[in-house]
């Protein structure tokens, strides 16, 4: 099997709320609303996250998503009114690793592999 791309759906209570909170996560307005209860962010070209309307399974995601900076990017996510946890060393030491979560508790994981 031979795996091109990902794409990763968050589910979600409400998608107005949602979309409000994760375009403050990326620092951006989604780049596609397909549908009314769909926000979709192209993060590169084999990389989309979906946020998705879905009351009945929201809070159950978890999504990593690797960063070249972490400490530039929990002070971004901090300016924007998001905390993260203090980074940790996980992977035996070849990563830092910070999370969060959104409003509906879906948890986001920040990597930075270290050198």
């Amino acid at each position: 099997m031979e795996i091109k791309a990902v794409l990763a759906v968050l589910p979600v209570t409400e998608i107005g709320p949602a979309t409000e909170w994760y375009e403050s996560f990326f620092g951006r307005s989604a780049d596609s609303r397909p549908m009314d209860s769909l926000a979709e962010w192209h993060l590169s070209d084999q990389a989309t996250v979906q946020v998705f309307e879905d009351p009945a399974n929201a809070g159950r995601t978890a999504v990593n998503f690797f960063v070249d900076d972490l400490d530039t990017t929990r002070s971004t996510l901090s300016a924007a009114g998001i905390t993260t946890t203090d980074p940790t060393e996980v992977a035996q030491g070849r990563q830092r690793l910070a999370t969060t979560a959104d409003p509906d508790n879906n948890q986001l994981g920040l990597l930075q592999h270290l050198t």
